[in-house]
């Protein structure tokens, strides 16, 4: 049952210690690799020495996140990502929009995302898109970004059906978290939703741990159930479903 981990924040402190031992225990799960965050610029120079340390099997990205929109500058940071871009990193991100928080003013968090989409279509990489209920602002940029041919994914997937069919319907990729095995999730149909060549898997780690390791810290490799349960959900067998989603992943961050 292969599987990357479409998106880990295993450059972060949580993982300083035992970095090595989570990325034994990930390819004992069968896990063939991590696409490593970079959620601020600090984040994704972190993430390109871990990714250094280990070709092959981490890559990086580098993006500002909603969160911290407000401090978002388009000529120092949106430099700093675009030299990111050139020195190999996979993905723009992790960027977005979340009016669950509001961290950052909404129209700064808007401006910083544009910004940020830009840079994915001149680089011709994807964007790792967070999103929180911020559904009509999403789907506007989304559709837009589809339009430019900006390619990109819904990371941690919890919103609408109708935002999840905008983003399929721009070529996008839809992943899904940990969350999908908590007791409380009931969207079986969303899960059903999004085609077997667009769905990826991801930890969020060390967030979100999966049943039943929930209320520890998460790691990479438990991205494993969280593909079982999806397997269950769309009444697929795992063992066909979790090379599609391998396969998925390899083709949005251009891995090889």
């Amino acid at each position: 049952m292969p599987f990357i981990d479409s998106h880990a924040h295993l450059a972060g402190e949580e993982f300083a210690a035992d970095r090595a031992e989570v990325l034994r225990r990930l390819q004992e799960a069968g896990g063939v690799g991590v696409i490593c965050i970079g959620e601020s610029i600090e984040a994704a120079a972190r993430a390109r020495q871990v990714a250094q340390e280990r070709p092959g099997v981490v890559w990086w990205t580098a993006g500002v996140h909603p969160h911290d929109a407000a401090t978002y500058d388009p000529l120092r940071d949106g430099a700093a990502i675009r030299e990111a871009m050139a020195a190999g990193a996979v993905a723009v991100g992790e960027c977005g929009l979340d009016y669950h928080y509001d961290h950052s003013p909404r129209p700064l968090q808007r401006r910083a995302f544009a910004d940020q989409l830009a840079i994915a279509r001149e680089s011709g990489r994807p964007v790792v898109v967070h999103t929180r209920e911020a559904e009509e602002d999403t789907t506007a940029m989304v559709r837009e970004a589809g339009a430019a041919g900006i390619a990109g994914i819904l990371h941690c997937y919890t919103g609408s059906h109708a935002l999840a069919e905008v983003g399929l319907a721009a070529g996008w990729c839809v992943s899904f978290s940990g969350i999908v095995t908590f007791r409380k999730w009931d969207d079986l149909a969303l899960l059903r939703l999004v085609p077997d060549d667009r769905l990826l898997v991801e930890s969020d780690s060390p967030y979100l741990a999966p049943v039943p390791h929930r209320g520890k810290r998460n790691e990479p490799a438990w991205c494993a159930y969280t593909l079982r349960r999806l397997a269950e959900a769309r009444e697929q067998d795992v063992r066909v479903l979790g090379p599609q989603v391998l396969v998925n992943t390899r083709r949005l961050f251009s891995l090889g």
